[in-house]
């Protein structure tokens, strides 16, 4: 099966907004030769000038020329608006349905997917992934309709005048194309991902760092957790390095190539003057002079672009890493147990996939029973800190486990490993599975008190009253 285009797909998620993209891109080739007609007055301003020299007062058309220029500048300037606003409307609509279908896709994924791929890469998936095809479509994909209108036009303009002046002004456009390919080849879009992923995994562990730092802060862990965040800034320190050096020789040559029409055309000039200067070629190199900046604005306009296309091709591939994970599997027609009781048999868990943490556990609750629980963890309280093991409300209500101490008590200085004496205060036998959160530890300082005989205590209103001595 054929894999669909980048825009393809795009265009499947604007729905009928996808019209007002089309729209854009015609309005947008419109106000680009529009845009052009003012260099035509322009050049009838030249000619009437030199026809005219030195008696300039017979030069009576030039405020009608100028006039013309200015109204054709302006409804280039119209017309290109209207067809940003029609891009944008599909721009919105794209952004809108792909946060969507992530979002929704999202949902019915195993809970244990944000945990592996990262909050931090969901995040910027999410936003700035979305984000590059919205812009792509609102405003970089018409400035390439009027880009590749201009040069269709300057084409049209160029060798209209003076073809030896128009082909020694194509020339380095033709070498600026070639030097671009260079730029926007297989090889920069395999450094495109790459920095993509720097930047990534940059932005994930940001997330992370500044979402655990109070939990850092707790455990003297500071340094360890900034060395996995550095570690991420210098992978993305690397790439940009490398990218910005693989660029730097063509972006060098294609910026002389760019800037280069004018020598050419000095050096034409120069050329075809040999025998002489006519009036017409005067004015001819005088109007190619003047549209010379055009044609690099028009160049530059075309790198980025490509650029910006290879910025939405990986954005598009982030997002169908979320797209094309697997969603949890439903049964057809659900089991629904007998009774609430499960039994945890041989079970085995490791983090990396290598070293067990948990070794054949088998765990089963009965109701009235208290069970001590390993949590394979062990904390370094620091010193005026204690550690305040709590049931968790929904575990109690739903399956009635819960601390058989109500609150346990880490001191700052036990170093061994946390356990939960849990009870089942239930009259079901209920299952503990691995990973699954039996309690919350809350890390917390206190006051040590200090203690004094004496022989009476203040007077109060209340006094030695008992429970309810003060009312309702």
């Amino acid at each position: 099966m054929k894999k669909r285009s980048d825009f393809s797909r795009l265009m499947g998620y604007a729905g009928n907004y996808r019209y007002f993209t089309y729209a854009s891109w015609v309005l947008s080739a419109v106000s680009a030769l529009v845009a052009l007609v003012p260099f035509v007055y322009i050049w009838k301003i030249l000619r009437d000038v030199l026809n005219a020299a030195p008696d300039y007062a017979q030069a009576v058309n030039i405020p009608h020329y100028g006039w013309m220029a200015v109204l054709f500048a302006v409804l280039s300037y119209l017309i290109y608006i209207a067809a940003l606003m029609c891009s944008h409307l599909s721009a919105f609509r794209v952004a809108t349905n792909l946060r969507l279908a992530v979002s929704e896709h999202l949902a019915v994924l195993p809970l244990g997917f944000a945990e592996t791929f990262g909050s931090g890469k969901l995040r910027k998936i999410i936003h700035e992934s979305t984000g590059a095809a919205e812009t792509y479509l609102a405003h970089q994909l018409p400035d390439q309709y009027n880009a590749i209108a201009t040069p269709v036009g300057l084409l049209v303009l160029l060798l209209a005048f003076d073809w030896r002046l128009g082909l020694l002004s194509l020339a380095p456009v033709v070498l600026a194309f070639l030097i671009m390919a260079t730029m926007t080849g297989k090889r920069m879009v395999e450094k495109m991902r790459q920095y993509g992923n720097a930047l990534e995994a940059m932005s994930n562990e940001a997330v992370e760092y500044v979402r655990g730092i109070p939990v850092v802060k707790t455990f003297g862990q500071s340094v360890f957790s900034f060395k996995k965040f550095k570690a991420t800034i210098d992978e993305y320190e690397k790439w940009v390095i490398s990218y910005t050096k693989d660029l730097r020789l063509p972006m060098m040559f294609y910026t002389a190539a760019v800037n280069g029409v004018f020598a050419f055309l000095i050096a034409g000039g120069l050329l075809f003057t040999t025998h002489g200067v006519t009036p017409e070629f005067l004015l001819n190199l005088l109007f190619y002079i003047i549209i010379t900046p055009v044609i690099s604005l028009t160049l530059t306009r075309i790198m980025y672009m490509s650029e910006n296309k290879m910025v939405v091709a990986d954005a598009l591939a982030r997002i169908d890493s979320v797209l094309e994970a697997a969603p949890m599997q439903v049964q057809a027609v659900p089991q629904h147990p007998q009774d609430a009781s499960v039994a945890l048999q041989n079970v085995h868990f490791s983090y990396d996939g290598k070293n067990e943490v948990i070794k054949g556990v088998s765990l089963e609750i009965q109701p009235g029973q208290t069970v001590l629980i390993h949590t394979g963890l062990a904390f370094e309280i620091p010193e005026g800190y204690g550690g305040f093991v709590f049931a968790r409300s929904g575990l109690a209500t739903k399956k009635g486990l819960a601390p058989a101490n109500k609150v346990g008590v880490v001191d700052a200085d036990y170093r061994g490993e946390i356990m939960v004496a849990l009870h089942n205060h239930g009259t079901q036998a209920q299952t503990v599975e691995p990973e699954e959160r039996i309690a919350q530890l809350v890390i917390a300082p206190y006051i040590v008190g200090a203690f004094h005989q004496v022989d009476e205590l203040s007077d109060t209103v209340r006094g030695a009253g008992g429970f309810g001595s003060t009312g309702k």
